[in-house]
């Protein structure tokens, strides 16, 4: 793994590494094709945090896949605004369709819920959550996501597309801010 990192005012220290990423995203895209078989699934992939795990997770489907699009945001720093932003929204028909909705990362699920709010009201067929980071400790949902790479505590992280201030999003590797 990489050493420390220094973004803007914090320093981050290695977490999980790129080895260890691509193992799981397999892992997750195996349960997926398992449970939605040759089924027509729509992937929805949140951006930005989300567009190196939704890269990784679609080269490692195997079949047909569709794959679309949409950016909300809550953070504001190292924490969560509390308030959801819909920033570009969802312009295909859903209706009857199973859906999985991909995340960098749910720790309040706030930001998700609100994916799942919006979807609910076009009758797809069925919503599902993956997410490459899971924080249970922050979680106030009321379903925690079905597919996820990792349960990791309740701390601020960088890389593979998760950012601070929209710095750190680049690195291949996970860095957790140093204590």
């Amino acid at each position: 793994m990489s050493k420390e990192i220094h973004l803007i005012d914090k320093d981050f220290v290695p977490y999980i590494s790129e080895e260890k990423i691509l193992s799981r995203v397999k892992v997750l895209s195996s349960q997926i094709r398992a449970d939605y078989g040759t089924n027509n699934v729509l992937f929805l992939s949140v951006l930005n945090g989300s567009f190196m795990f939704t890269s990784d997770l679609m080269k490692s489907m195997n079949g047909e896949v569709e794959l679309s699009f949409i950016k909300l945001s809550s953070y504001e720093g190292t924490s969560t605004s509390g308030k959801v932003h819909e920033l570009i929204g969802l312009n295909q028909n859903i209706q009857g369709r199973h859906i999985v909705i991909l995340e960098d990362i749910v720790d309040t699920g706030l930001t998700v819920q609100r994916v799942i709010t919006m979807l609910q009201m076009q009758n797809p067929l069925s919503i599902e959550v993956c997410t490459l980071l899971y924080k249970p400790e922050a979680f106030k949902g009321d379903t925690a996501p079905k597919y996820f790479g990792f349960k990791i505590p309740n701390k601020f992280v960088v890389g593979y597309g998760l950012d601070y201030d929209q710095l750190g999003r680049n690195f291949n590797e996970i860095y957790q801010l140093k204590d």
